[in-house]
């Protein structure tokens, strides 16, 4: 049966013209809110279950976790951290046991990027799965590179990639990459045979089209 999630619709026509501008001013004054005792409490999670010593990888907003595993599976000698804010999405039956190299974790991406970054982490892979898009023009500043933490979160390097089913979304995240690192980075179309995230299958059996950002920022230490 054909999955019928309806296409993004925006009154954007391309890049957001105060995008440059809002790059500009985040990259210049570094985000600095308090740290919620939670997140805190997180990432001293993250960080003993790690331990330091194997290639990290972030699945940033890993809702039911289906990338998280698979990304574990197919990196063994990797350990993979899936993030997301909601404690629901997270306690969802897994298909299958949480392997050794594997962690979820409830945390706020904001401050956990920002911990992560205090503490001189370097990423081996970061990826950012199908995010909310936030289409309404007003709400640029919501999406990832809209944010103030967007120039930061470069700092954890690796290779980051990023797949939406929003055109606008990944020409931004293009845009944003090279206006901060002055690469260039191009924007695919992607054509995946096997979905990684629910998301993605779903997406694909609606029939949209889906487009892949793929940059590598420096590999760790």
């Amino acid at each position: 049966m054909q999955d019928n999630s309806r296409e993004i619709v925006s009154a954007q026509a391309g890049i957001h013209e105060r995008l440059a501008d809002v790059l500009g001013r985040h990259a210049a004054h570094p985000y600095r809110k308090p740290y919620a005792a939670f997140n805190v409490d997180a990432w001293r999670q993250v960080r003993a279950a790690w331990g330091g010593a194997a290639p990290l990888i972030l699945d940033t907003g890993c809702g039911v976790g289906v990338s998280t595993l698979r990304l574990a599976r197919e990196h063994p000698d990797h350990f993979v951290v899936g993030v997301d804010q909601s404690a629901d999405r997270l306690g969802r039956g897994k298909a299958e046991p949480v392997p050794d190299n594997a962690l979820f974790v409830r945390a706020d991406l904001i401050d956990l990027w920002r911990l992560m970054a205090d503490d001189g982490v370097r990423l081996a892979q970061h990826w950012m799965l199908y995010p909310n898009p936030w289409p309404k023009p007003q709400h640029l500043q919501r999406r990832w590179h809209g944010h103030p933490v967007f120039p930061l979160l470069l700092r954890l390097g690796g290779v980051l990639e990023l797949r939406t089913n929003w055109r606008i979304y990944a020409d931004e995240h293009a845009y944003a990459l090279k206006a901060l690192t002055g690469e260039t980075v191009p924007v695919e179309a992607w054509h995946p045979d096997d979905a990684l995230t629910a998301f993605e299958r779903k997406y694909l059996g609606s029939g949209h089209r889906l487009w892949r950002v793929r940059h590598d920022l420096g590999r760790p230490d």
